[in-house]
């Protein structure tokens, strides 16, 4: 059996979060590194399900006892205001990143992870890896998780591939006070985009949207955006006529990419939106994070247990992350298209209420099975 591992974890969002608690109960010693202090808003739809419930529990973590609100069903509408409704077959639930991340940091620092509050400049693997952040500071470890979000600095210092191609994609994130289904998640269809609405903690609504920059580019700015094309859709304008905004302006990432990512760079192994990003309308990104923090832990633990080559950890943890998100993401893929096209969307919907087990296929096969140890 190999030594007691050094795991250093860049970014500690879900996956990373994840992983580190994971780690550290299995007895590793954990550095997290992460570049602004919790609690922070991110632009994410806020919206997990349920398959990763029996997983958290096992950790110690339950978001309900930090005000997560329970969620059982999906209203789809079209930019035109055409709809369905359906239950979702494992249901989830809504909590903000603002709550959800900070909280799972404390569990984190109370199992006895370490938390490195620096900005990660340069990453250097010779053997084993030598972390540099801003401060010129230096940082040894066996192993290193990338879980550093849909893009990064990183990326750049180390050449990945994606990152040198401009992305068309840009999202955008508000929580509003107003009246909705707490129960249900909305996802609404607008010309060059979706929007997500949903209910999370404290009566707050959780409003993210994805959209395409040839949409966007010729309203200038968002607000003439927001009136003139989301509010086109009538399910959205009877929403914005009524909801009251809660941050000072909203938040927005530019040029997130959904290009296939290479699990493993130059021997750092990548983690949640690092990974690979799944198309937000599938609903499922933050609990793929999850998972595939869980994958990765398990594979961690077999390497160092089983005394494994850093080669064989590194094509265990690529075969069993293909195995589980792959199809999803292709799904995820298709359907990107498809809502892209206004008569391709009007077609399916029609499909979906003339036999909505179709509907009950498609929720599948963008989510997984509940997961435990």
């Amino acid at each position: 059996m190999k030594k007691n591992l050094n795991i250093a974890i860049l970014g500690g969002g879900l996956a990373g979060l994840t992983a580190a608690v994971h780690l550290k109960k299995a007895e590793y010693n954990v550095q997290v590194f992460e570049k602004e202090a919790y609690p922070k808003h991110k632009v994410c739809g806020e919206y997990l399900s349920n398959e990763i419930i029996p997983y958290w529990q096992k950790l110690g973590v339950d978001p309900f006892d930090w005000g997560a609100v329970e969620i059982s069903e999906l209203h789809f509408t079209t930019s035109e205001g055409k709809d369905i409704k359906t239950a979702l077959p494992l249901g989830g639930f809504g909590i903000s990143r603002y709550s959800l991340d900070s909280k799972m940091a404390e569990v984190a620092q109370e199992a006895g992870c370490k938390f490195i509050f620096k900005t990660v400049e340069s990453v250097v693997f010779d053997e084993n890896f030598i972390i540099k952040t801003q401060d010129n500071s230096q940082y040894k470890a066996d192993l290193v998780i990338g879980s550093f979000g849909k893009r990064s600095n990183l990326d750049i210092s180390i050449s990945r591939k994606f990152i040198k191609q401009k992305s068309p994609w840009l999202g955008v994130k508000m929580h509003y006070k107003a009246k909705v289904d707490s129960q249900t998640v909305q996802l609404h269809n607008f010309e060059g985009g979706y929007c997500g609405i949903s209910q999370v903690e404290d009566n707050r609504v959780n409003v993210c949207y994805l959209t395409h920059l040839d949409a966007f580019k010729k309203w200038g700015n968002l607000n003439n955006f927001q009136n003139q094309v989301l509010r086109q859709n009538p399910y959205l304008d009877a929403f914005f006529s009524e909801a009251t905004p809660l941050f000072k302006k909203p938040l927005s990432i530019s040029q997130v990419s959904f290009q296939q990512k290479q699990l493993v760079e130059n021997h750092v192994l990548m983690c949640g939106d690092s990974a690979g990003l799944i198309h937000p309308l599938c609903g499922n990104g933050m609990a793929m994070a999850v998972v595939g923090a869980k994958i990765l832990s398990e594979c961690i633990i077999e390497y160092q247990q089983s005394n494994l080559k850093r080669s064989q950890l590194e094509t265990n943890y690529s075969k069993k992350w293909n195995a589980e998100f792959t199809a999803r993401l292709r799904t995820g893929r298709v359907l990107q298209r498809i809502l892209q096209n206004k008569t391709a969307t009007n077609y399916s919907l029609k499909a979906l209420q003339t036999f909505p087990i179709m509907m009950d296929k498609l929720i599948a096969s963008t989510h997984g099975k509940s997961v435990s140890f």
